[in-house]
C-alpha cells in the first residue's frame, strides 16, 4: 500500500535521535535529570524529553499534516491522546522504550514509531541504539531487521509448541489484587516467562522467532502500535485478552501476541483464565 510518509526518512529521525539525545546521556545522567511520574518506577529522564522535542520537530518537516502523539508530550498534555481515536494520519512516538533499564544503565531500551493512517497502524519501527539496527513492518509487505549497511532480514515467529515448551514475555505488574495472583500461579505452567521492562526489545524478541508469546495488560499506543503490527506481520496472532481486535484507540483490555491462534486459545485458558 502506498503509505503516507516515506517510513526509511522516519526510520533514520530514531537513529538521529538516539545518536544526538539518548546515547550521550547513557549511565551519565546526573540526579536531577531522572524523575518520577505516575510511581517511583515510572520514569522520565532528560534523554526522553530531549529526543521527543527533536522527533516532533523533525517529523513535523517530514509530515506536516500528521497529528504527533508522544509518550512525553502526552505526560504534558493528556488530552492529546483522546485526539488518536480520529486522526486521520498519526504518527505516534515512544523516544526511549524502557526508561527504567536506560535510567539503571541496562542497555536494553529501544526508539519506537508507528504510523496509523484511517484509523489503521500502516508501519511500525522499533530502533535498537546498542545495536544499531531496526525491526521494521509496513502493513502487507512482511517484517524485517534492517541494518545500516542496507541488509534485510525477514522475520517470522516461532512455530508452535505444546503449553509446557513455551518461552515467552510476560508483564503482570499491570494486573492487579487476585487476578494477578492466578496469572503469576499459572504461569508456572510453561517453560519460562521473563519480563524485559521494555516492549521495544520484547516484540523484537518475538518476531525474531525467540519466543512463543508476549502479554500485556496497560496499553499506551507508543508502547504498542508498531510492535503488534511487527508481529502480525512476522507471522503472528494478536488479539486483545477478549479476544477482540487490538486498535489504535485502546488503551486498556490487555494483549496476547503467538505464534498462532491454536496457541493463542490455550495461552488464554491457561494462563489468563
Amino acid at each position: 500500500m502506498t503509505l503516507p510518509l516515506d517510513v526509511t526518512k522516519l526510520a533514520d529521525l530514531l537513529k538521529l535521535a538516539a545518536k544526538e539525545e539518548i546515547l550521550p546521556r547513557f549511565r551519565r545522567l546526573g540526579s536531577g535529570d531522572v524523575r518520577s511520574k505516575s510511581e517511583p518506577s515510572d520514569l522520565v529522564t532528560e534523554a526522553d524529553e530531549a529526543a521527543e522535542r527533536l522527533l516532533k520537530r523533525e517529523i513535523a518537516a517530514l509530515a506536516p499534516d500528521a497529528l504527533f502523539v508522544g509518550e512525553e508530550s502526552v505526560a504534558a498534555d493528556p488530552a492529546l491522546l483522546g485526539k488518536l481515536a480520529d486522526a486521520d494520519f498519526a504518527v505516534v512516538v515512544d523516544p526511549v522504550d524502557g526508561t527504567f533499564n536506560f535510567a539503571s544503565g541496562i542497555p536494553a531500551f529501544g526508539v519506537m514509531a508507528s504510523v496509523v493512517w484511517k484509523g489503521e497502524v500502516v508501519a511500525g519501527i522499533i530502533y535498537d541504539p546498542m545495536g544499531d539496527d531496526w525491526v521494521m513492518a509496513e502493513k502487507g509487505s512482511g517484517a524485517f531487521l534492517k541494518r545500516p549497511d542496507g541488509e534485510a532480514i525477514r522475520l517470522a515467529v516461532s512455530t508452535p509448541r505444546p503449553l509446557s515448551e513455551m518461552v515467552g514475555m510476560a508483564s503482570p505488574g499491570y494486573f492487579y489484587g487476585e487476578e494477578r495472583e492466578r496469572i503469576l500461579a499459572n504461569l508456572a505452567k510453561v517453560r519460562f516467562a521473563a519480563n524485559y521492562r521494555c516492549s521495544a526489545h520484547e516484540y523484537r524478541t518475538f518476531a525474531g522467532g525467540h519466543v512463543q508469546f508476549i502479554m500485556y495488560n496497560k496499553l499506551m499506543p507508543w508502547d504498542h502500535l508498531g510492535g503488534t503490527l511487527i508481529g502480525t506481520e512476522a507471522g503472528g496472532y494478536v488479539r486483545r485478552l477478549d479476544g477482540s481486535t487490538y486498535l489504535p484507540r485502546h488503551v486498556d483490555g490487555g494483549l496476547l501476541l503467538t505464534t498462532d491462534r491454536d496457541s493463542w486459545e490455550l495461552l488464554r485458558r491457561e494462563i489468563i483464565g
